[in-house]
């Protein structure tokens, strides 16, 4: 049984170990810290957290480091986590605000993420099951060269370029929007298919070719929507910390790649009472992201949830990493409209 001071000296351990990559020694945490008992004192709780199997010496006659599952106990002890600083939050607020839709909003969530926590940085779009059509804009871009674009609730733009085979008649044109948006407006993303096939039935021949190449269109957007893809960012900063990887840091960078897997781990992870999970080291296995840690948080879009999180070695500053993922997706659920 481990007691509290040795989990006292876990802490420090992993928090020492994070800041200076140098196996941590009993000496080092007497003259660092205040736990008011002498090295000996100190060594024989280090040697119970290496029965534990918390810690590990590296090499004989060093300090010791904390193994995956001492990250975990570390992780799992975190009563708190540290609030982001003022400066901090007020940087996500401005950031986020500039946003245009909700595809700069998740570039952007990525990309602050990726810098306050120099990581690798996600965020998976939210499921468009239960989204509704705002809008329907249709826009001649030449005489045979049609844009659709289609506006949800959430905020989401999307939007293809057709070629419909004959010239673009911008009076019908008008029309055909105008029906659009009377037909489609209001309805759920996946009620546009049926909503389609009942006007092409009422559609006069010489008219055919435009709306079968706008309801193509429409058709492929609203599947788009409702696809699980990620947004990422930072994969270099995982070359910045490739000391901290055994092996090479290719099957890492080729498992990010694979979003399948990511997304996999993502539905996996039980979000917790602080609004972050993690999995650490060997909890990945099979993966190829056994060396690193993968720290997910939710947010909320249009009724529907979706992940966020980092990728990065296992020696990372867990407390200050949990703390941004969960205020960025605190934010990131206000922005897009959820109380």
């Amino acid at each position: 049984m481990v007691s509290e001071r040795s989990l006292a000296v876990l802490r420090v351990i992993v928090q020492d170990y994070v800041a200076t990559r140098e196996p941590v020694g009993s000496k080092s945490i007497v003259e660092r810290h205040s736990f008011g008992v002498s090295s000996a004192t100190i060594r024989n709780d280090m040697a119970l957290l290496e029965e534990e199997d918390l810690i590990a010496a590296p090499h004989t006659s060093s300090g010791r480091v904390p193994t995956d599952k001492g990250y975990r106990v570390f992780v799992d002890q975190l009563a708190d986590l540290r609030p982001l600083s003022g400066p901090q939050r007020q940087a996500i607020e401005a950031f986020l605000d500039e946003a245009e839709d909700l595809d700069d909003v998740l570039s952007r969530t990525v990309r602050l993420l990726s810098e306050l926590t120099h990581q690798v940085a996600l965020a998976q779009y939210p499921s468009f099951g239960g989204e509704r059509v705002r809008h329907v804009e249709l826009v001649s871009l030449g005489p045979h060269r049609l844009m659709t674009v289609l506006i949800t609730d959430s905020g989401r733009v999307d939007q293809r370029i057709s070629d419909p085979g004959e010239e673009v008649d911008e009076t019908y044109l008008a029309e055909l929007r105008a029906r659009l948006n009377t037909d489609l407006g209001g309805l759920g993303v996946g009620e546009v298919p049926t909503a389609l096939q009942r006007l092409t039935g009422t559609v006069a021949p010489a008219r055919q070719s435009i709306v079968d190449a706008v309801t193509a269109s429409l058709v492929e957007q609203v599947h788009a929507t409702r696809r699980d893809r990620l947004v990422m960012a930072g994969a270099a900063n995982l070359v910045r910390t490739e000391s901290d990887f055994q092996g090479s840091i290719y099957p890492v960078l080729d498992a990010i790649e694979r979003q399948v897997t990511l997304l996999k781990l993502f539905g996996e992870m039980e979000i917790d009472g602080a609004g972050v999970a993690a999995r650490i080291g060997r909890e990945n296995a099979g993966t190829g992201l056994e060396e690193t840690s993968v720290l997910a948080g939710s947010y909320s879009s249009g009724g529907s949830r979706a992940r966020l999180g980092l990728v990065g070695p296992i020696r990372m500053d867990y407390s200050n990493n949990m703390a941004a993922v969960r205020a960025v997706a605190r934010y990131l659920t206000r922005l897009l409209g959820e109380d």
